[in-house]
Order: C-alpha cells, then sequence, then structure tokens
C-alpha cells in the first residue's frame, strides 16, 4: 500500500513538474524598452517596422499585411507584442476586449501625401487643397466624421468630381482604419475622403486602388497610381523615392498587448 502511494505522490510530482516546465511565463511589457529581445509584429513597410529594425536589434521582428493580422498573432500567443500607429491600434482593441495598449514617448511621425518625384504639378495642387480644407473647416469635419469623441464614425457622403476628361488614381492599403478601410464593398476613410477632395480641386476622377502597404511606393514609380494616401509618414528614406506633401496629421506608435 505505502509503495502505492508513493508511486502516486511521484506521478503527481512529475505532472507538476512538466506543467511548470510547459507554461509560459507571462511577459511584462511597460515601456518601449520593454521590447527588446521579444517577439514583435509590425505592418510591413511602416514606421513601426523600421523603429524596430533600427532600435530594438535584439527584438525578433514579424511583419505583417495589415496590423489586425499582427493582433491575431498577438492573441494567439505567436507574439509578445505589436507596435502599431495609435489610431490604427485604438480601432484594434475596442473590438479585442484581450487586448490593450501600453503608450510610450517613442516613434512620433508626421502623416503626408506622396506623389512621384518631380510631379509638382500634382503636388501644388494636393498641398493647396491641405491648405483650403484647414482653413476652410473641412479638415476639423474629418476629424469630427472619422475620429469622433463617441467612436460613432460618420463617413461622409461621395464628393461630386469636378472631372475634366482625367482620372487621377490614389494608392493605398485598406487595413488602416480610420484612415482607410473596407466599408461594405468600399474602401472609405479620412484618407479616402481626402482623396476625393484632392481629385475634385485637381479637376479629376478618383479612382482608388488599394494594394499592400510594401507596394505602394513602387506602384508609383511605375506610374500605376498618381499619389499615395495611406497614412504614410514622412521619413529620410521614403523622400529619395518619393515628394511628400505638406503634413497633414501628427500620429505616433504605440505597443498592444495582451491583458
Amino acid at each position: 500500500m505505502k509503495k502505492f502511494v508513493s508511486i502516486c505522490v511521484l506521478m503527481i510530482l512529475a505532472g507538476a513538474l512538466i506543467f511548470a516546465g510547459g507554461a509560459k511565463e507571462r511577459v511584462s511589457i511597460t515601456s518601449a524598452a520593454d521590447l527588446d529581445g521579444k517577439r514583435i509584429g509590425v505592418q510591413a513597410g511602416t514606421t513601426g517596422e523600421l523603429y524596430v529594425q533600427e532600435n530594438l536589434p535584439g527584438a525578433k521582428l514579424v511583419s505583417f499585411k495589415s496590423g489586425i493580422d499582427a493582433a491575431l498573432d498577438l492573441k494567439n500567443g505567436a507574439l509578445d507584442a505589436v507596435v502599431l500607429d495609435e489610431l490604427p491600434a485604438k480601432e484594434i482593441v475596442a473590438k479585442n476586449p484581450s487586448l490593450m495598449i501600453v503608450t510610450d514617448k517613442f516613434a512620433k511621425e508626421e502623416y503626408a501625401i506622396a506623389v512621384k518625384k518631380g510631379n509638382k504639378a500634382l503636388l501644388d495642387s494636393i498641398n493647396a487643397t491641405i491648405k483650403t480644407l484647414k482653413l476652410n473647416g473641412g479638415y476639423e469635419k474629418l476629424i469630427a466624421a472619422f475620429m469622433p469623441a463617441d467612436g460613432k464614425i460618420k463617413i461622409p457622403p461621395v464628393l461630386t468630381d469636378n472631372a475634366q476628361g482625367k482620372t487621377v488614381k490614389l494608392g493605398t492599403n485598406a487595413s488602416f482604419p480610420p484612415f482607410e478601410y473596407v466599408e461594405g464593398t468600399n474602401v472609405v476613410g479620412f484618407d479616402i475622403t481626402m482623396g476625393q477632395y484632392i481629385a475634385k480641386d485637381y479637376k479629376a476622377k478618383l479612382e482608388v486602388i488599394d494594394m499592400a502597404f510594401d507596394s505602394l511606393i513602387p506602384a508609383l514609380s511605375a506610374g500605376a497610381i498618381d499619389f499615395i494616401a495611406a497614412g504614410m509618414s514622412v521619413t529620410e528614406e521614403r523622400k529619395k523615392n518619393v515628394d511628400f506633401s505638406d503634413p497633414y496629421f501628427a500620429s505616433e506608435q504605440v505597443i498592444i498587448i495582451k491583458k
């Protein structure tokens, strides 16, 4: 009997050791400094990816087509954290109660419209539209529509174009709410509505082309699109390949973790 009890105790202890060995230690991330050495998800081609590459040499970087895809891997335990722009991160966390945001003072950025190198006519027109929107209250209306305090987005009606026989192609990556995302069968968002204003002032019909974020600059260089409106931040590296408009929005990177 004693021998049987001893065997049972040993089996219980062995099981406890196996369980303890297999259990993952909870990762504590309270600031950007805690990210080094961790498994970090980012959206490919974004400032978040660049930040991790340049500042966290020990991190295990995993790039995704969208921040939403990265967040799914975070929920499933394949990542320790996701680094993403603030507003899209808030949208993701609002729809996933098991996730939360950690803020820190790092990787601030400004969004701007990108055009092909040397396309001064379009660039000047875009800058004029941005200036007009900020002067006539249109910019504040866009903020109120797509970034409302109550969280209830109200998509403005599509603007009537002022086309004079030409089309201007807007390239974007529709997985970056509230700037660009899919609603039903349409690509909508802050940048898309601003693109409608740009096309109207340019006296052109707007065509929206959705593609992977890291394909946007090559598509612009190849002439497949005329301008990029995709929550794209201004960086010195990107300036080598595109011309940027005046900035239209300031943002920063945040960290998404599991609660």
